[in-house]
């Protein structure tokens, strides 16, 4: 089938300024910049006897997601991570990442069992620009689709 739909038609474009993180309760705790989730597949490769090809199957898979935290309603997000540094005891997030469309759809995925990965902004500031706090998680159980972007009005 044909898409009869401009590519260039900006009403359904995302801007990357609809992004928000939720605590599990609903509790927003991060407008965000931009936030990526990635699935990282690694496979096991194997030949079979007779055949020159290099074959794979499903081994396993890992799930990381990385923001850049606009800095205003962060505080008990930030309070936890420095709490986490003086008991040494990592913290655990469970997250909803929501996009909202501008016809009013959403897309909302379940992130569970997040802790601390890499690095992370504790402070930074930089001339002229906006605070924000990079944060990089890695995401323990499989994300949870709960809603799509839709390009027709909901």
């Amino acid at each position: 089938m044909r898409n009869v739909r401009a590519a260039g038609d900006s009403r359904h474009a995302r801007t990357g300024k609809d992004g928000a993180f939720y605590s599990k309760d609903g509790v927003l705790l991060a407008t965000v910049e931009q936030f990526t989730s990635n699935v990282t597949w690694n496979n096991a490769k194997y030949s079979v006897l007779g055949d020159a090809q290099e074959h794979e199957t499903a081994n396993t898979f890992s799930v990381s997601l990385t923001m850049s935290q606009v800095v205003v309603e962060d505080d008990e997000f930030i309070i936890e991570l420095m709490r986490a540094l003086e008991t040494q005891i990592m913290p655990v997030w469970d997250f909803q990442g929501s996009l909202l469309g501008r016809n009013g759809s959403e897309e909302r995925v379940i992130y569970r069992d997040c802790i601390p990965s890499g690095q992370i902004d504790i402070q930074n500031i930089s001339v002229g620009d906006v605070i924000k706090r990079n944060w990089n998680l890695f995401v323990n159980r499989p994300p949870k689709l709960q809603s799509l972007l839709g390009i027709d009005a909901a």
